[in-house]
């Protein structure tokens, strides 16, 4: 379908003064960027940076390497072997804890959105057997009997109960608060390094795109992977949310790099209104990607994957597209899997660890048939939604795609040139038909 499509065009417009008109295809969602806003730094300013404690060297929060055993029991970790190869271990026991360092782990969040009791009474779900037996061994260990004990108290300390009301409960009944750490559905892949490597200063966070190529391409692999396993949990999972909070004014607790992983039992309304458009229209990705690549707003592409700055966001925004045919993350070939987090790594090493930001995954759910395409948004979290846009539900985004696209394509050179990235397309080089979506009908 032609760009001059009433509906297709109405995505993109700029209007003689200079503003910016926006209207997200997918989600509907109405974007204004003014004149004279989107020349702001994109980060603020922080007090004196300090000098780091080497004391605290591994063990700055409790996701630190030092302080495995203030998480709940993981669930696998992966590891570098000295010969350079990559392995996942499952279900490690806190007496063998030490024995690896774990360049990422997946643990159960100790503060979950959606708990194991959820699940438990409003859909039966009990441990398998398998997670049974796990449980069993770990708490059959004097490590693994106190490691429980101690963060089942913590939570319980964080909840607002108090240490005398604690020390009343009984052993038997603080360990019935551990079994969702074997079998719930909110889980977070961690990465190893708080600091970057040799830091000396307290602004020199570890960012995902602080990570080499290959650390980031089993980051997301093994993310993928882990999405796959919590369709698995309960059959009344809907969905499962995937996202990364970066700093605090993202959302994050603790300023160390993390992705959460949410297994829910409703269809996300944003998923369902994507839904709903791509029936209505089958073409919807195709002409998005028409839209990027008409108006200059494509970034970067390898070979299966393209980047763009993204079309009607709250905030500025890119984005990370497959290309080829539909296909979940876990199902994907590893060469897609590969190409989506070269691009993804180069994103954010462009965008800078200073920068607050979302990571936002979206794919088609398992009970869906439909050709929902799995795509990755990076959003800079550098605004704050005020009387206006809750009044109108119209945002305003300092920065327009054009704006995000001019602000990071000179620092993908840079970090292209340098070898900081993996080779790829950037900016002009970059040439893209929708018929690179493969058949999606």
């Amino acid at each position: 379908m032609a760009i001059e499509d009433p509906r297709v065009a109405a995505a993109l417009q700029k209007l003689p003064d200079g503003t910016v008109k926006q209207r997200n295809m997918l989600t509907g969602t109405e974007v204004w960027t003014v004149p004279g806003r989107g020349h702001r730094p994109l980060t603020v300013p922080t007090s004196q940076p300090h000098p780091l404690e080497r004391t605290k060297h591994r063990k700055y929060c409790a996701f630190c390497t030092d302080r495995y055993l203030e998480t709940p029991p993981e669930k696998s970790r992966i590891v570098r072997e000295s010969d350079g190869t990559w392995r996942q271990i499952d279900g490690i026991s806190a007496r063998a804890i030490h024995d690896t360092i774990a360049e990422f782990r997946r643990i159960p969040n100790l503060y979950e959105i959606v708990s194991y009791n959820y699940w438990r009474l409003n859909h039966g779900h009990e441990p398998t057997t398998a997670q049974r037996q796990r449980l069993a061994e770990y708490l059959s260990q004097p490590e693994g009997y106190d490691h429980v004990l101690r963060v089942v108290r913590a939570r319980l300390a964080a909840y607002g109960m108090s240490t005398e009301d604690i020390a009343t409960i009984s052993e038997t009944d603080l360990l019935g608060e551990a079994t969702g750490f074997f079998c719930g559905g909110h889980d977070v892949i961690v990465g190893r390094r708080h600091y970057v490597h040799g830091a000396t200063m307290d602004d020199q966070l570890a960012s995902a795109g602080t990570l080499s190529v290959e650390e980031h391409r089993q980051y997301i692999a093994y993310t993928a992977r882990s999405i796959g396993d919590l369709y698995d949990l309960n059959p009344a999972v809907m969905y499962v949310a995937a996202f990364q909070n970066w700093l605090k004014p993202a959302g994050a607790s603790f300023d160390h790099l993390h992705k959460q992983l949410v297994a829910i039992d409703e269809m996300p309304v944003q998923i369902q209104d994507e839904l709903n458009r791509l029936r209505k229209n089958p073409q919807i990705y195709e002409q998005i990607l028409r839209v990027c690549a008409t108006r200059g707003l494509l970034v970067a592409r390898n070979e299966n994957a393209v980047a763009m700055a993204g079309i009607g966001h709250r905030y500025p925004t890119l984005a990370v597209w497959p290309l080829g045919p539909a296909v979940n993350p876990w199902e994907a070939e590893p060469e897609v899997v590969r190409d989506v987090s070269d691009l993804l790594h180069a994103l954010h090493a462009a965008t800078g660890s200073q920068v607050p930001c979302n990571e936002e995954w979206y794919h088609r759910p398992n009970s869906v048939t439909s050709n929902m395409r799995w795509r990755i948004l990076l959003k800079w979290r550098i605004s704050t939604l005020a009387g206006f846009e809750g009044g109108t539900r119209i945002y305003l985004n300092s920065i327009d795609p054009w704006g995000v696209h001019d602000r990071v394509l000179p620092k993908l050179h840079e970090l292209r040139d340098s070898g900081a990235i993996s080779d790829m397309q950037l900016g002009g080089e970059v040439r893209v038909d929708p018929v690179d979506l493969g058949a999606n009908r």
